[in-house]
């Protein structure tokens, strides 16, 4: 990964789909003296909840609707290009990226996702920890790679599921873990 250069943030691209929880704290976070980004872009596959951040920010937003994927990734991928972005996170973006798009930014792609990888790579990581009768759950930042959540994992937290545990409960749970896990695996990737 990049190394930083004196005071140079590293240019950032968010992807999301829905409300957008972890870019607000993305964001947050990037504005903080110690964080080693700025999000310069952020990048949507839908009218997402979660742009409003991009205007209450100031940060570029594009929505590219995902009809055919090579042409949507094409779109991205110049606008990102033209962006000179050299860091891509994903934060609940619902779209597989193609593994041409993937090679193209090898090893500059990040995601968060809702389990303790390996278990429960995919949808409803929740509702299938509980209906596994699971002790555990957790959240995952890691690479991203042409497989679907396997890349390497850059830090992890695991959380203790309790008896009372519904889907609703252990994913507020998972979703605050991730608020601090996020920005803690960026600092990690860039530190020295």
């Amino acid at each position: 990964m990049a190394q930083l250069n004196g005071s140079k943030k590293i240019k950032t691209a968010v992807f999301i789909s829905g409300r957008g929880s972890n870019l607000k704290n993305l964001i947050k976070f990037s504005k903080t003296k110690k964080s080693p980004i700025i999000i310069d872009l952020i990048v949507a596959n839908k009218k997402a909840e979660g742009l409003k951040y991009a205007s209450q920010n100031k940060i570029k937003k594009t929505v590219i609707k995902y009809i055919k994927i090579k042409i949507a990734e094409k779109k991205i991928l110049t606008i990102l290009e033209k962006k000179k972005i050299e860091l891509i996170c994903l934060a609940g973006f619902m779209k597989v990226l193609s593994k041409n798009f993937i090679n193209k930014f090898n090893g500059k792609i990040i995601n968060i996702h809702p389990s303790y990888l390996p278990k429960y790579k995919g949808l409803n990581t929740s509702a299938r920890a509980l209906n596994n009768n699971e002790k555990f759950s957790g959240c995952t930042v890691h690479y991203v790679s042409s497989k679907l959540d396997s890349g390497k994992i850059i830090l992890q937290k695991k959380i203790k599921i309790s008896k009372k545990e519904t889907e609703t409960s252990l994913d507020k749970k998972i979703i605050k873990e991730e608020h601090k896990l996020y920005p803690k695996a960026i600092l990690k990737i860039f530190s020295l």
